[in-house]
């Protein structure tokens, strides 16, 4: 499967407002970082941020240093359009972020709700976690958010890996610290619910590299 060639089409076809995962309000991420993370100046990625409305609550919020990434130019597009002049206050980065140049210990909090749950192949996961330690500065965050146990098992066609929080801290490894763990009732457009889990960890192995 050509990941880019899924997702743009995604974005090219559908409304943002219709797609299952879309959150008039990304209530928990944001109350979450502003948790973790109350220095505005905190460099913060968000990872697979298709057309969320996060940015813009954080932008509001304040935080003056924030990275938008995610595969699909499309969303990235929707994203730069809604936010008319004050996208030139966010850095817009397209491309798969398993292979994506990211510059060691830039970020200081890493927030994902849109990729790690789709990465079914252990290869796949292993390139994700190299990125995030590559790219995340010691003691920063990572804030992962992925389908609970319960949630679905496939999305927008695709198949999904769900997980508990200890499943997800299992899986990151050594080196992470379980900082909280919530579960959100996600209502989608459609009408149906879709259980998610969120899990906060600090990074405690040193430097980046």
């Amino acid at each position: 499967m050509d990941r880019k060639a899924h997702w743009e089409q995604v974005y090219r076809t559908k409304p943002p407002t219709s797609v299952s995962w879309y959150q008039p309000e990304a209530a928990l991420s944001a109350q979450l970082i502003e948790q973790i993370a109350p220095d505005r100046t905190t460099a913060i990625i968000d990872v697979g941020a298709g057309a969320s409305v996060l940015v813009d609550q954080l932008l509001d919020a304040g935080y003056l240093d924030l990275t938008v990434a995610d595969i699909a130019g499309a969303a990235l597009d929707l994203s730069r359009d809604r936010l008319g002049p004050r996208a030139a206050a966010v850095q817009w980065l397209e491309g798969d972020i398993l292979h994506a140049a990211l510059r060691p210990a830039r970020f200081q909090l890493w927030h994902d709700r849109a990729v790690f749950h789709f990465l079914t192949e252990a290869a796949d996961r292993a390139a994700y976690l190299a990125q995030v330690t590559r790219a995340l500065a010691p003691g920063g965050h990572l804030l992962l958010a992925t389908f609970a146990e319960d949630g679905p098992t496939r999305c927008s066609g695709l198949d999904v890996v769900r997980y508990s929080p200890e499943a997800l801290l299992a899986e990151l490894g050594d080196g992470f610290e379980a900082i909280e763990a919530q579960r959100e009732e996600h209502h989608t457009p459609a009408g149906s619910v879709q259980y998610f889990t969120y899990l906060v960890c600090q990074r405690t192995d040193g430097s980046g590299r």
